[in-house]
């Protein structure tokens, strides 16, 4: 009976989020903190969207309900100095301040933990092409570590290493990897002459670089797309002309790795998904799977906005959400108790 009414318990603990599980003793337990966000994840919950703008500032938007918002602070005070965040993974954020110096914030319990510094050497191809830094975010299954690639940090040894010579081209200013099985992804050119773009991944475990195979059409120069990831799966979104349309279609990778297993998720020429031609950004399904969350992020000045796509319906939501800015990046993120080292600030 002790045991039944103990993993009763735990299940309870489990579905409050992080904010309610502060004064808990399980709180500090490895196991009980793995088992949290294990059910987060599988039941996608305790999700928020993080929105930052004005290159210091970050809102907070409930993720089940985005009607209103709510102010993050900084570690660091309200210092006006830039804050790039580099990655999002189980709910840790590494973030860049000031443009020097690393930090693995955990937003739930507001603690932060400082990386060492490192000097990088601006004439190794393998690591900047243009002076530009590169970075990826992510967690490491096998080693239970997280791992921030501009060489390569461990969180769990505090030490950057040098991996093996990065062949490719990187292509955007300080574009930033993103996660899906366990890989880091960017997109690449194999060669400074090439106009086709790749995609390649970096493998957290084994620490090796592969180039992933796209669909055939991403050769046609009338098609423009892009990679990223939600829901774990690698996702791509090509936009391209069909008569008087704008026409965007969503792919996803059912089966990681292979290229017959891209499938067209949706397809849509309805001018609220693409009012303007902005950027579309697809950044997660909902809680039940039939809806997926696109951040249009529009140029030239206009409103960045959210809006809900419905599988089924193909129908598109606006998302109203009170006090958010003009323009503003956002980014997934899940609660999590996971420990780094210092104080919560203030």
């Amino acid at each position: 009976m002790a045991t039944s009414s103990h993993d009763t318990i735990i299940e309870i603990l489990c579905c409050l989020s992080v904010k309610d599980q502060l004064w808990c003793s399980w709180m500090e337990d490895p196991y009980f903190i793995k088992l949290h966000l294990s059910y987060s994840l599988k039941t996608n919950t305790n999700h928020s969207l993080i929105l930052r703008y004005r290159k210091f500032q970050f809102l907070s938007v409930n993720y089940d309900s985005p009607k209103t918002t709510r102010r993050l602070k900084q570690p660091f005070g309200e210092q006006k100095k830039p804050i790039q965040i580099l990655g999002s993974c189980n709910g840790l954020l590494a973030v860049e301040y000031y443009y020097n110096r690393i930090f693995v914030w955990n937003l739930s319990t507001r603690k932060y933990q400082v990386l060492p510094s490192t000097k990088i050497d601006f004439s190794s191809p393998s690591i900047c092409y243009g002076r530009s830094i590169y970075y990826g975010f992510g967690y490491d299954r096998v080693s239970d570590d997280y791992k921030l690639v501009r060489m390569v940090y461990s969180l769990r040894s505090n030490c950057w290493r040098r991996i093996k010579d990065f062949c490719f081209y990187l292509i955007f200013y300080r574009e930033l990897g993103f996660l899906a099985n366990n890989v880091l992804h960017w997109m690449v050119f194999k060669t400074r002459e090439s106009s086709n773009r790749n995609l390649v991944g970096f493998d957290l475990r084994s620490e090796e670089f592969r180039l992933v195979e796209l669909p055939d059409f991403c050769l046609d120069e009338n098609i423009y797309f892009d990679v990223k990831a939600i829901g774990g799966y690698l996702c791509l979104t090509a936009t391209h002309r069909e008569l008087n349309d704008v026409v965007v279609d969503v792919w996803i990778m059912k089966e990681y790795g292979v290229k017959e297993s891209w499938v067209k998720l949706m397809s849509s020429t309805q001018p609220d998904l693409l009012p303007g031609s902005p950027f579309e950004v697809p950044l997660a399904f909902s809680k039940n799977g039939n809806k997926v969350l696109f951040h249009n992020k529009y140029s030239r000045g206009n409103r960045d906005s959210l809006v809900w796509y419905d599988l089924g319906s193909k129908r598109v939501e606006k998302v109203g959400i009170k006090g958010v800015p003009v323009v503003y990046d956002v980014y997934l993120y899940v609660e999590s108790l996971f420990p780094v080292n210092k104080k919560p600030h203030r």
